[in-house]
């Protein structure tokens, strides 16, 4: 049962099974599982979601006050209109116009995952703030002044009282805020959701079926549904940018077999979450799409998957991200819960 560790209860309701965690306080809020969705990853007993909490982490996200210049917040990089990215630029930038090395990933779906970041350099949620915080070439700031600055604030010290019972910020409650915000991030309603529940009004075309079928064929062995990620990392023949020289997951475990492999993204609303790939290169699905049917680069680590590209006619192309934009789900795209805090 996914609640066998959980401070909750489990109810089911339709198509969905929500968990409902509980603090003392008893504003404990639910977290949904749809139907057929695997597990997830993260260990909700450690971190009750609430809803002072999740306000909490929320306000912290688009706060900039977490980087060192007060001028960049995780929202900087990270937009809910475009899946919780950046589509202004191909790389990510940080403060006093430094310029990252990797294209931002999207934030949605996380409580599924067991690593983060493009080569897998964290494998935890909670600590995964850690990493944009202190990069130098993001928010260049370190948790110690960040709970200074927190601690120094009226507004925070009230929102900490009420999450935690206690006004006191701590690096390990502003990292579990955090959590309780993105682990929130779920997408769950695109029309192939829909689709897939057999609802009415949700029947695919012609084009989006075919689309499909070709996906499945093709595409599903990294793409997982429902996830459209396996979660997994992969080297998918891109030719190496002189310019960034960068060598991927190799970077983290020092193993060859993993050079240029970086983490395989999730699909889900990729119509918005342009550019695509490590790097950001490419700017369409369609030059996406033609990067596996005819730009793979055959080296000593490519995914054997790839090994033989696709072979696909024009209308193939079409039909297949025909298929891929009914990925997209305004609902979560455009949720006034997961915007910018205004009270």
């Amino acid at each position: 049962m996914i609640l066998s560790k959980m401070k909750g209860i489990a109810v089911s309701i339709g198509v969905f099974v929500l968990l409902i965690s509980f603090t003392g306080q008893g504003d404990g809020i639910a977290f949904v599982v749809p139907e057929g969705w695997p597990q997830p990853a993260y260990d909700f007993s450690k971190n009750p979601l609430a809803e002072t909490g999740f306000q909490l982490g929320r306000r912290l996200f688009y706060d900039p006050l977490l980087s060192r210049d007060t001028t960049i917040s995780c929202a900087s990089c990270h937009l809910q209109a475009t899946g919780f990215t950046h589509v202004d630029h191909a790389l990510s930038h940080g403060i006093d116009g430094r310029v990252g090395k990797r294209n931002s990933p999207v934030l949605m779906n996380l409580a599924w995952s067991r690593a983060f970041m493009w080569d897998g350099g964290v494998h935890h949620l909670d600590m995964q703030p850690l990493s944009p915080i202190t990069s130098p070439e993001e928010m260049d700031e370190t948790m110690e002044h960040v709970v200074g600055k927190l601690n120094g604030s009226p507004k925070y010290r009230t929102l900490f009282q009420a999450a935690f019972g206690d006004s006191v910020a701590t690096g390990q409650r502003t990292l579990l805020a955090l959590s309780q915000f993105v682990l929130m991030l779920n997408s769950s309603n695109s029309k192939y959701d829909r689709y897939i529940r057999k609802e009415p009004g949700s029947d695919f075309t012609v084009q989006e079926l075919n689309g499909l079928a070709i996906f499945r064929k093709h595409c599903a062995s990294c793409h997982t549904e429902p996830l459209f990620t396996n979660g997994g990392f992969a080297n998918n023949g891109l030719s190496v940018d002189t310019g960034l020289l960068d060598v991927g997951r190799m970077k983290i475990t020092r193993k060859r077999v993993d050079s240029l492999c970086f983490k395989v993204p999730t699909l889900r609303n990729i119509q918005f979450s342009y550019p695509y790939m490590h790097d950001g290169r490419f700017k369409k699905l369609l030059e996406v799409v033609n990067h596996y049917t005819g730009g793979i680069q055959t080296n000593s680590t490519l995914d054997a998957r790839l090994q033989t590209p696709m072979v696909l006619t024009h209308e193939e192309k079409i039909d297949l991200v025909s298929f891929l934009l009914t990925l997209t789900d305004r609902e979560f795209l455009f949720d006034p819960r997961f915007g910018f805090p205004r009270e």
